[in-house]
């Protein structure tokens, strides 16, 4: 037969239980509480960590960044002074461009004044060869007229002078023509003059001249008064004797074209050996200047000249155009 409990007992029994269930609870809570504040340290450091990872990701990237600016910043400057240079270049070319257009143009200027010059060099020298060949025509008409008449005669083939000897003409220290020298005189003086003032030649003459000279010997003075005195006696025969060979008309230009001068010592001639060679100093020279002598001589001057500025010109712009 059952005891009967007591009701006092039942009542503990059920508390101890609930007791014990709640301990069992509390401990679980606490379990769960443990795991989850393990769980969650976990989480916060690995989240810490993380974080230094990014922040160290970032301190590099940022690193990064600013190299690549630097770098950029650089390369901006680099290319700044590029432009700079580029710029600087383009307005030194601008200048050369410019400088070139004002050296081409003075070029094309240059180029019109040199074929201005030439065109009147041209000119210039179809006269000149003109005048010189008339001076040509002279002097052979000359050749011709002295050989047909079998004298020979001490012409110069360039210039048409003729040379008389003194010492045919003259006695020593002496300024009267001898007999010889007149007879010399009437064979030579005759044929000279006519041919000079054939109306072919006489529009081209400007003159006649007799120069006179003597040697080296003496005084200069003495010897200019006697060298006037010979060629003036030459010219003064000349004239007493031009009615025999002469038109009336011919004989009044001669006086117009007749000049005489006296030299003295001057221009003495020389020998092989450059010595003066006094016989043949002592001399009386016949010749002739056309009316355009002087204008030869001036323009070959001009020529020669312009010759040599054209050059220079050439040679100047040939150096600026090569150093620009």
């Amino acid at each position: 037969m059952r005891k009967k409990r007591k009701s006092g007992d039942g009542g503990f029994n059920i508390w101890r239980s609930y007791s014990d269930v709640m301990a069992g609870v509390l401990l679980l809570f606490i379990l769960i509480m443990s795991l989850t504040l393990f769980q969650a340290q976990k989480s916060y450091d690995e989240s810490i960590q993380e974080r230094d990872e990014k922040l160290a990701l970032q301190a590099e990237y940022t690193a990064d960044l600013l190299a690549k600016q630097n770098t950029i910043e650089e390369q901006e400057g680099t290319i700044k002074t590029k432009d700079e240079k580029l710029t600087a270049l383009a307005q030194t070319l601008a200048e050369q461009e410019a400088k070139l257009k004002e050296q081409q143009a003075l070029l094309n200027q240059q180029q019109t004044d040199l074929d201005e010059k030439t065109t009147q060099l041209s000119e210039q020298q179809t006269k000149i060869d003109n005048i010189i060949g008339v001076k040509a025509e002279v002097v052979e008409a000359l050749q011709k007229e002295f050989q047909k008449n079998n004298i020979n005669v001490n012409l110069d083939s360039q210039t048409g002078a003729l040379t008389l000897d003194a010492s045919v003409l003259f006695d020593v220290d002496e300024s009267e023509l001898t007999d010889a020298g007149k007879e010399a005189l009437r064979n030579v003086l005759p044929i000279y003059c006519k041919v000079l003032m054939e109306d072919t030649y006489k529009n081209y003459l400007a003159e006649i001249i007799i120069d006179g000279y003597t040697d080296t010997d003496g005084d200069y003075a003495y010897n200019l008064e006697l060298s006037q005195q010979r060629s003036l006696a030459v010219a003064q025969y000349l004239l007493d004797i031009q009615g025999e060979f002469l038109t009336e008309d011919q004989s009044l230009n001669l006086q117009d074209y007749l000049t005489v001068n006296g030299h003295s010592m001057a221009n003495p001639i020389l020998d092989a050996d450059g010595n003066v060679d006094k016989e043949a100093s002592r001399r009386v020279e016949v010749k002739f200047r056309l009316k355009d002598d002087e204008m030869i001589e001036e323009l070959s001057k001009i020529m020669a000249g312009s010759e040599e500025s054209a050059a220079d010109t050439a040679t100047e712009a040939g150096a600026d155009a090569a150093a620009n």
